[in-house]
């Protein structure tokens, strides 16, 4: 059975001419395709050749994928789109993808314009290309084709470079996955593995539920083990940090309330409740100019 083809839809509020530029120009189009490092264009004699290019993707420092392309641009249309039928591969090796083509589609429509691209490719490796195409090398693919199409569209709308994307990127990145892992922490190891650390002392100091201190502690650590999930998930979406600065005062309250003098020792609730904070208002901060896969269409409308 064969595998669908990688569809990708955004739209821009911008002029055809502009997005033009900013995808079919390589010194321009290397910047913000995360599936390119570097685009060259050959030379050609005259306008009526296709357009015959180079590119190399960067894999590790040292290792890189090398591979050809050719494309055709037609700038209007007579419905006043624009479109760019490609052909694409590689004579690596090393690179799973043997050969490709697809197509750029530009639809203006009030205002903005209706970004698309579809494309498709035949794996090397026989059958164990064929495997991890489909277990994985497909969605990959995918999903980097999706988060360099809004990178674009951040650059066109609200004037953030790629590079500057790719730097907030990094920032989200590393506040979500700090907070995903201490929420998995908090709910896995004081809560569900060793319960008698002190999670079950404090609940009963509490005064809550009382005789069913373990079912709670067993109930809070799966919560949030599942909150961290959540963030390793949906930390492209506004609501798990808005969570996030929700429930961690409560926590620490409910904390103060059963122990004061735990605010007081080594690596207490404060420190934590603090530091979960930072992470949360400097993620949420940086969420907007952050490109995602998720603003995209992945599926051709009807």
């Amino acid at each position: 059975m064969s595998l669908p083809s990688i569809y990708v839809e955004v739209s821009v509020a911008c002029e055809l001419d502009e997005l033009w530029a900013h995808t079919q120009e390589p010194e321009q189009h290397e910047r913000w395709d995360l599936r390119f490092s570097r685009i060259e264009y050959l030379r050609r004699d005259s306008d009526a050749e296709p357009q015959r290019f180079r590119y190399e993707r960067s894999i590790l420092p040292g290792v890189s994928v090398r591979g050809w392309g050719e494309t055709r641009g037609e700038r209007r249309q007579e419905d006043g789109s624009a479109a760019s039928a490609l052909a694409f591969g590689s004579h690596q090796r090393r690179s799973l993808i043997e050969q490709g083509s697809g197509y750029w589609r530009y639809e203006p429509a009030d205002g903005r314009i209706r970004f698309l691209t579809r494309y498709d490719y035949e794996p090397r490796w026989g059958l164990v290309g064929r495997v991890l195409d489909r277990l994985c090398f497909r969605s990959l693919i995918g999903w980097a084709t999706a988060w360099s199409f809004d990178r674009l569209r951040l650059w066109v709308e609200e004037g953030i470079t790629p590079e500057r994307a790719a730097r907030t990127a990094l920032v989200h990145a590393l506040a979500s996955g700090s907070l995903a892992a201490a929420w998995l922490y908090q709910g896995l190891v004081p809560k569900l593995l060793v319960p008698d650390s002190g999670e079950l002392d404090l609940l009963r100091r509490s005064g809550l539920l009382p005789g069913r201190e373990e079912l709670l502690v067993t109930a809070v650590g799966i919560a949030e083990v599942g909150f961290a999930a959540v963030f390793a998930l949906q930390s492209h979406r506004r609501w798990p940090w808005l969570a996030n600065l929700a429930v961690l005062p409560a926590l620490a309250a409910g904390a103060l309330r059963s122990d004061r003098s735990i605010f007081v020792r080594p690596f207490n609730p404060a420190s934590l409740t603090f530091a979960m904070l930072g992470l949360g208002v400097i993620g949420l901060t940086v969420r907007s100019e952050c490109p995602s896969a998720g603003r995209c269409l992945r599926q051709p409308p009807p």
